[in-house]
């Protein structure tokens, strides 16, 4: 079936989406190549370090579960709008702070944000674009891949030019601009009446037959913004933890989280440490594996939506990574480092991967709110031990074998789950398989 233009009444939400997007990111990636800078004026201790090093995944799980609350009382728009608030706020403050605890509040203020935005952005595109997931999911996954890399590349020469505070803070106005489309919906919203969606229109995205109906009915939208949601229900979010296909979910993106956090965190020292490496060729090595997500988020949302690949993505992306890490493992050799790392990195493909099934293993954009509230959850609070636990292994050891065995560990375990991910089926037709009416 034809889906609706993708521009009619809706140019607002894709740059309220895009913009929301390319902010997750860059407020979280514009800080850590300052720090030395920072440094400089006042005292950034190794335990406030630590801490802001943690704050991202314990921050994230917990306004993973405070989101749906806002949700439920205030609506998907204006908790959007409340996340880009927090972070535009979070991100002025790091650029006037005096002192380390100030730097740390402030970056706290970011994280919680990011937090709430990490939930909200795919049932926004569920809600607004249900006949367009595959092409507005990549959209959404490449501004947050570009926003991992434009910070790094450009902070610190902004930093040097007009100093650190000005390249801290200028991240806001990305935020600041998020936050104008979603309130010119709302305004709009309260002096427009919705027509209903073009006959005929129907979402195209991974799904059986039987789910198209429902899906359809849930889709509706209009020039000046969608129908407003109805409360989620709690009994709903409780029946989550009892249906399989949830817990999957939330398996295939801790690990896809788990293995960027500890990237981010100890492979450059990995690289160093096992294979002789200088400290540029190792930071090279970084990038190089944060690359693969950019083409990544490009293909993924495509492949999953229109040619229902997510079985064989989720096997490129695990064995990949598993065939990288036993490289370095086995044969740690400076001139092929670069084939290992380029393997290891095809686990970005779990990242665009996760967050397009949360769109669409969900009939509703309500369903898909506590959907993404329960993956990202039960997925960051398993992320955030790892990074501790590789450094802790790594100095009990005394080397990287026994963690790079636990982060191959982390890839084999997980496996199953991507396979019951894959499954063509909605958390709702799993309960009422399961248990009777959703």
């Amino acid at each position: 079936m034809a889906a609706n233009p993708l521009w009619r009444g809706r140019t607002l939400a894709v740059l309220g989406i895009v913009l929301c997007a390319f902010s997750l990111r860059s407020a979280v990636a514009s800080l850590s190549p300052v720090v030395d800078l920072i440094s400089a004026d006042f005292p950034v201790s190794p335990a406030v370090l630590g801490v802001i090093g943690t704050l991202p995944p314990v921050c994230f799980a917990i306004f993973g579960l405070l989101t749906p609350l806002l949700e439920r009382r205030l609506g998907l728009e204006r908790v959007t709008v409340l996340a880009l608030s927090a972070i535009a706020v979070g991100l002025l403050l790091r650029g006037v702070v005096s002192d380390s605890v100030a730097l740390l509040g402030a970056t706290a203020l970011v994280f919680a944000g990011v937090g709430m935005g990490n939930i909200l952005l795919p049932p926004l595109v569920k809600k607004f674009f249900p006949d367009r997931i595959g092409l507005i999911m990549t959209l959404y996954t490449t501004s947050m891949a570009l926003s991992t890399f434009v910070p790094p590349l450009v902070a610190v020469p902004v930093a040097d030019a007009a100093g650190w505070r000005f390249s801290l803070a200028m991240w806001g106005a990305f935020a600041i601009a998020g936050v104008i489309p979603w309130v010119l919906m709302l305004g709009r919203s309260k002096t427009a009446s919705m027509p209903d969606p073009a006959p005929g229109a129907a979402p195209v995205e991974e799904s059986d037959p039987s789910d198209a109906e429902s899906v359809e009915r849930s889709s509706e939208f209009t020039e000046t913004g969608p129908i407003a949601t109805s409360p989620a229900s709690r009994r709903i979010f409780a029946r989550l933890a009892r249906i399989p296909l949830a817990w999957a979910l939330a398996a295939t993106f801790a690990t896809s989280a788990t293995m960027a956090y500890v990237s981010f965190a100890w492979l450059p020292a990995i690289l160093i440490d096992i294979a002789g490496v200088d400290p540029a060729t190792a930071g090279f090595l970084l990038s190089l594996f944060a690359f693969v997500g950019l083409p990544a988020s490009l293909l993924v949302p495509i492949l999953v939506v229109r040619y229902q690949a997510t079985r064989p993505l989720f096997v490129v992306g695990s064995v990949g990574g598993l065939v990288g890490v036993l490289g370095l493992l086995l044969a740690p050799v400076p001139s092929v480092l670069w084939i290992w790392v380029l393997l290891f990195g095809l686990v970005g493909l779990l990242f665009p991967l996760s967050l397009v099934l949360i769109s669409i293993r969900a009939r509703t954009p309500e369903s898909a709110v506590l959907l993404s509230s329960f993956v990202q959850s039960v997925g960051y609070t398993g992320t955030a031990v790892f990074p501790v636990l590789i450094g802790i292994l790594h100095g009990a050891s005394g080397g990287w074998t026994i963690s790079l065995l636990v982060v191959a560990a982390v890839l084999v375990v997980t496996f199953p789950a991507g396979m019951i991910a894959g499954r063509r089926v909605t958390i709702e037709d799993e309960w009422e398989r399961r248990h009777g009416k959703w």
